[in-house]
């Protein structure tokens, strides 16, 4: 929805074939970590003021059971957050709303079964009909299991919800490492949407605990920086990284998830998402052919050094301090004890999270 704007707002005939109803869209339980670059983006795209969202002013970085922590703030970044949380709901609801208002061409129950690709144009055959076009972009789903994708099963699920606090959480977004696996909890309203990452079978067994069995397991998980009041209905996602190798080919460009799927610790897939967005609108804002091979290798070169910095950063964060070695607590303590003495190397983290790999 937020490429289909993007290229009707600059003039590109654009279509939009949804295998769902157009609804469904709004239904999204999960809850988006979005940085100041994304809502840079989204603001651009005329939708930034009809989303619901909180600003997060720092994010406070630790590890149970070892030494070092950090903390990155707005206020040294110069900007009025890091980031906002915003439910994916409400951001489906808003780039809908646009989409309306402009009477871009939405077909829903419209699932692509085939694509033929020429020299000149893609050939589309659909649940609703066939159709022509000159560009057909992949912006749902994930990179297939085959050889044009890396796959990396984390044996790990993300239990996520959202919890009640006892008491108010200053705009502040905790990035806690356990021997389990990453806990984020992010501002969103009075309360906080929680990811809690953990081995797959663990996971599913905390989906279903009594609520205040599983408040105690979080609890003793996170600590005592924050007290748990209350939780609502936990949801499971299982969590593997899929990357797709080149995210075009034949009058074809995959972005977003099914272009990588990434763990969500650090909360960095939809904000690379919105990046790929943001430059495929720029690539194709003057092109004759938009499918022409050339110009999808410019987007490709374009996105190669986001796409592979920003996998190769979640990716190492999400192995990395599951590591159960004996010098592994050491190293990771040394290396947040590091972040938190040197603001230079803090900044640069910092803008790294807030505007991608090119944020330089």
């Amino acid at each position: 929805m937020a490429l289909a704007l993007a290229l009707h707002r600059q003039g590109n005939p654009v279509r939009i074939f949804e295998a769902r109803s157009r609804g469904a869209v709004r239904d999204d339980a999960r809850i988006l970590a979005l940085s100041h670059g994304s809502r840079q983006i989204l603001g651009s795209l005329g939708v930034w003021e009809q989303i619901e969202a909180t600003p997060i002013a720092a994010i406070h970085v630790s590890q149970r059971g070892g030494f070092g922590r950090t903390r990155l703030a707005a206020s040294e970044e110069g900007l009025p957050a890091l980031g906002y949380v915003v439910a994916a709901a409400s951001l489906a609801a808003a780039l809908d709303a646009a989409l309306l208002a402009q009477e871009v061409p939405y077909l829903e129950q419209a699932r692509v079964l085939r694509v033929d690709a020429s020299d000149t144009d893609v050939h589309l055959y659909t649940s609703v009909g066939e159709a022509e076009a000159r560009l057909v972009v992949y912006a749902e789903g994930s990179a297939d299991n085959d050889a044009e994708a890396i796959v990396r099963d984390y044996g790990q699920s993300a239990v996520i919800c959202v919890v009640e606090v006892a008491a108010p959480h200053g705009n502040v977004a905790w990035e806690r490492f356990t021997d389990q696996g990453p806990v984020a909890l992010l501002p969103l309203g009075s309360r906080m949407a929680l990811v809690y990452c953990c081995a797959s079978e663990r996971a599913r067994l905390l989906s279903q605990l009594p609520e205040g069995e599983f408040l105690a397991d979080l609890q003793r998980q996170f600590g005592t920086r924050l007290t748990f009041a209350g939780a609502s209905q936990r949801l499971v996602y299982p969590l593997t990284l899929r990357l797709r190798r080149s995210p075009v080919g034949a009058r074809a460009v995959w972005l977003g998830n099914a272009a990588q799927t990434l763990h969500p610790v650090a909360g960095q897939g939809f904000n690379l998402a919105l990046r790929d967005v943001a430059q495929l609108a720029r690539t194709l804002v003057s092109a004759s052919d938009p499918g022409e091979a050339g110009l999808l290798r410019g987007y490709a070169r374009a996105r190669r050094l986001d796409r592979i910095a920003t996998t190769g950063f979640t990716d190492a964060l999400a192995r990395l301090f599951t590591v159960d070695l004996p010098l592994a607590s050491a190293a990771r303590g040394s290396a947040l004890l590091a972040l938190d003495l040197l603001p230079p190397l803090r900044h640069f983290v910092a803008r790294r999270m807030i505007f991608g790999a090119r944020a330089y």
